[in-house]
């Protein structure tokens, strides 16, 4: 059985990342009404009420609320979550003609059109502040403005990509989100309806959007991934009138023309190799080095760059004061990175300074190395790559991963540090899992150098067909 996920942890870093006003709602259908009796600090309504009415106290008063069909004002809030059937007047099209269309064959398409919850499967459903834990929710609802959406949206797309459509059937737009997202299984993007408005107090700006709780999680990681490379709400002004060509990443202005400068002359194959800290990339790097792929070190580059008399030092140094060198004049990294580490904007500035000599420096050795071999397989050695944001510089990538039991016990060993200090250190680093999902290939470092050597004689000779396939034109 799959443990429940810690929605409070996960929450409250999505309130954080989004700046929601309103709690996201666990949404929960229940098969037994009795079963409302059994979630902590559970409140019935004590008249009859709609869903609207529901989803606002759960979502701005902070109240855990549940019902059951008797619970309900009108057949249409418990029809929509499969509690009951709608009356011979709805189905003819009768209801939907005295206000929202013109005729009743109108009213026919409306009614038939509207999403449910299967009828007779349920006998009641519960509502609270997912960030309480409250129970396991079948989805969430969350209310945010369209600027919001759009990074919630973009968020979900960041990994597994799919195309996501919306509907709106008009009034009744819980069906929208809530029936909708429940039958298929995939977040539903809906305008909160004139009902919802008027009694739920959805205020005007506000967009909702049901997520399967299974989802919730990929969420996060693309908007935490989305952060790092940038995007992130609110969303900063460039300027109407100004020129905002400095504004764009890099990748606008000028992928074409940085990708020709990796390949140089030659038809390189490049390779990121990466993983997670004290997981044995080094001896990897040495095994694809043995097997003939020559390496590229950033961490090297990265040193270089920084050295005294450089450019890039220079910068630093004015930017972040002498506090960052060390008494013989060299950079002291441990202090700047206590400045930058959590301080995304200062790390930004840094970044600034480091990387295009960094970038520059790897084009060099790039074209040093197609020279001699104008279709080398060149291995390149990031420890950050996935952080940073560098998938685009390479073919495929290789991940180096060991257990999170055995990383602790490695990088406590190496730094001569407790494991509790280890255990620390690895939960401020990108998950592994979500490292891999960007891997072409995964090298589990776990089990014994033969077993690493092995897995990397392997990945040598995919590597290498790949590299003949682009030779041939085929890739």
């Amino acid at each position: 059985m799959q443990a429940q996920p810690n929605w409070e942890k996960l929450t409250q870093r999505l309130e954080r990342l989004m700046r929601l006003k309103s709690f996201p709602i666990a949404f929960k259908m229940l098969r037994e009404k009795a079963e409302l009796d059994t979630i902590p600090f559970m409140r019935r309504p004590d008249h009859k009420v709609t869903l609207c009415q529901l989803i606002n106290l759960a979502r701005n008063f902070d109240w855990t609320v549940g019902a059951d069909v008797d619970d309900f004002l009108f057949a249409s809030c418990p029809s929509i979550i499969g509690l009951s059937d709608i009356p011979e007047s709805h189905k003819d099209g009768s209801f939907r003609s005295i206000v929202w269309v013109a005729t009743k064959e109108d009213g026919r398409k409306c009614e038939a059109s509207i999403p449910r919850i299967p009828l007779g499967e349920y006998e009641a459903v519960a509502l609270a502040p997912l960030v309480y834990n409250p129970f396991e929710p079948d989805i969430v609802l969350i209310y945010a403005n369209p600027a919001q959406m759009m990074l919630l949206i973009n968020s979900l797309q960041f990994s597994r990509y799919e195309v996501m459509q919306f509907f709106c059937v008009g009034e009744s737009s819980c069906s929208d989100a809530i029936a909708r997202c429940f039958n298929t299984g995939k977040p539903s993007l809906s305008i909160p309806c004139y009902g919802e408005r008027r009694y739920g107090h959805a205020q005007d700006e506000d967009l909702v959007m049901a997520i399967p709780a299974e989802s919730m999680g990929k969420a996060l990681q693309g908007m935490e991934a989305l952060y790092r490379r940038g995007v992130r709400y609110p969303i900063s002004y460039a300027g109407a009138e100004a020129d905002i060509t400095p504004q764009f990443p890099a990748t606008y202005k000028g992928l074409e023309e940085m990708m020709e400068k990796i390949r140089g002359e030659g038809n390189p194959l490049l390779v990121g190799l990466t993983g997670g800290i004290a997981s044995g990339k080094t001896t990897v790097s040495k095994m694809f080095q043995e097997l003939g792929a020559p390496i590229i070190d950033f961490d090297l580059i990265a040193r270089q760059v920084v050295e005294p008399g450089t450019p890039a030092l220079a910068k630093i140094v004015d930017h972040f004061g002498r506090q960052v060198l060390q008494s013989d004049g060299r950079l002291d990294r441990k202090k700047l990175s206590q400045i930058v580490f959590r301080d995304i904007e200062k790390r930004k500035k840094l970044e600034s300074f480091t990387h295009p000599p960094i970038y520059e420096g790897f084009f060099n050795q790039v074209n040093e190395i197609t020279v001699r071999q104008p279709d080398a397989i060149i291995q390149v050695a990031v420890p950050l790559l996935i952080e940073l944001n560098l998938q685009y510089l390479f073919d495929t990538i290789v991940i180096v991963h060991i257990s999170p039991e055995e990383q602790t016990k490695r990088l406590a060993r190496r730094d001569s540090i407790s494991t509790e200090e280890a255990a620390n250190m690895l939960k401020a680093q990108l998950p592994i899992d979500d490292k891999k999902a960007f891997a072409g290939f995964v090298i589990n470092n776990d089990q014994g150098l033969d077993s690493t050597r092995k897995q990397v004689q392997s990945v040598w000779e995919d590597l290498n067909r790949l590299q003949r396939s682009r030779s041939d034109g085929i890739f």
